[in-house]
């Protein structure tokens, strides 16, 4: 009887109605997730607590506003020192992200390598970006000048044999079974150096050229990111991309229109370009590019019409070319941005800026619009020809009085061949 007991108690857990209970308790666990959070749908017009991330964010960025007013007042070297900040903490959230905690102990001293080649990527692009600026700096002084000059001339063998030297460090960190995680690294810097860096470093360019051309390109895209904050936060319903839950294509719309309303503001100051690396203030003639220029209406619209004509500046028309692109395609720098965090698994990069996440989500669009504000600016708003003034200019800054001396001796013979028909 107890064997037969024992035969009749309760089988093991892997009965059929056990595993029956067990499939339907692993199916109510198969929630369907609501529907505007799947794939980055999460729209604050649904999020509970969108107003305290909104004064958050609102409080944020005036801190922001108030501080670029500031190195504004004080001028572009300061502007320029702040970008390079920037990049730093920038490069600094994205080395932190593939960074892995156990790997690292492994390696002691790993991650210098990251930083080594970030720096010789500084030093190349800067050099290239401001040596005649500092050659014109030090003009006065005739060992630094040729110091400076014998730096720039071999700038490039120099930053070269700088990266080979990283790179023969590298391969001698190399530790077995370490091989896929340092290689990962090593692919990781060098496209944090090409994507993010060498693109916002043309920031630099812009600002010498005139902090107009700084700030009209940051502005056009604060403004648009603004405005398509807003737009998406009180009405945005439709998910522009599924990337970006933050996105709406009511609030890109939106952002926009007010790009372009933008655009009607008059810009009459800091217009000028810094030749050098000092700090004094600037004096010049912003030339014809930002005066009014009359265009009239064409006759045959009706004499009771209110107005003959409009006056734009030459500049206006660019400004409209830079909030066309501000609107249409910088912003998808933010959805790049948004997709490699989904790839990580993050929602920000960073926690430096309350309510806006790190230095690079803050940034990611600046970037794209940073390199197209300088190529427009080399290719469409730079004269051709350099003028007499420039030339002049020039050979004052880069020419010792020696050098000037004999350029003049030269000059007079050439005028003399020219005068009296030699060959």
């Amino acid at each position: 009887m107890k064997m037969k007991a024992k035969a009749q108690s309760p089988p093991l857990p892997s009965t059929p109605t056990n595993r029956i209970r067990h499939r339907k308790r692993t199916k109510s666990l198969e929630v369907i997730a609501d529907v505007s959070k799947m794939n980055g749908g999460e729209l604050l017009l649904n999020d509970e607590n969108k107003y305290k991330s909104m004064w958050i964010r609102t409080y944020s960025s005036l801190w922001m506003v108030g501080y670029v007013i500031m190195i504004l007042y004080l001028g572009h070297l300061y502007i320029c020192a702040t970008v390079v900040v920037v990049q730093i903490l920038m490069a600094a959230e994205l080395f932190h992200l593939r960074r892995r905690i156990h790997e690292d102990k492994r390696l002691p001293g790993f991650w210098l390598i990251n930083w080594y080649f970030f720096f010789t990527a500084m030093l190349y692009v800067y050099g290239r970006i401001l040596r005649q600026h500092l050659v014109n700096t030090v003009t006065s002084d005739n060992f630094c000048h040729k110091l400076v000059n014998g730096l720039i001339k071999y700038h490039m063998v120099i930053c070269y044999f700088l990266y080979i030297a990283g790179m023969m460090w590298f391969i001698l960190t190399l530790k077995k079974k370490m091989y896929k995680y340092q290689f990962g690294q090593y692919a990781w810097t060098h496209m944090i150096l090409i994507v993010v860096f060498t693109q916002s470093s043309f920031t630099v360019a812009n600002i010498f050229e005139g902090i107009f051309w700084f700030i009209l390109p940051a502005t056009l895209i604060a403004v648009n990111d603004v405005a398509a904050y807003l737009f998406g936060f009180f009405f945005g319903r439709t998910p522009l991309i599924k990337l970006s839950p933050k996105k709406t294509w009511e609030g890109f719309i939106g952002g926009s229109v007010a790009t372009l309303a933008n655009i009607l503001t008059q810009f009459q100051w800091m217009t000028c370009p810094r030749m050098d690396l000092s700090t004094g203030w600037l004096n010049c003639d912003p030339g014809p590019l930002f005066n009014l220029d009359y265009y009239p209406f064409p006759k045959y619209l009706p004499r009771w019409f209110p107005w003959k004509g409009v006056s734009i500046a030459p500049v206006q028309w660019h400004a409209l070319c830079l909030g066309l692109f501000a609107s249409i395609i910088a912003p998808f720098g933010g959805f790049f941005a948004s997709g490699l965090k989904r790839a990580f698994k993050i929602k920000d990069f960073g926690d430096s800026i309350p309510g806006h996440g790190g230095f690079t989500d803050r940034m990611d669009c600046q970037m794209v619009m940073a390199i197209f504000a300088y190529i427009y600016f080399q290719s469409f708003v730079l004269p051709p020809t350099n003028s007499v003034e420039m030339i002049v200019d020039q050979i004052v800054r880069s020419l010792s009085l020696e050098e000037q001396e004999r350029l003049y001796v030269m000059l007079g013979q050439i005028f003399k061949q020219q005068q009296f028909g030699y060959p």
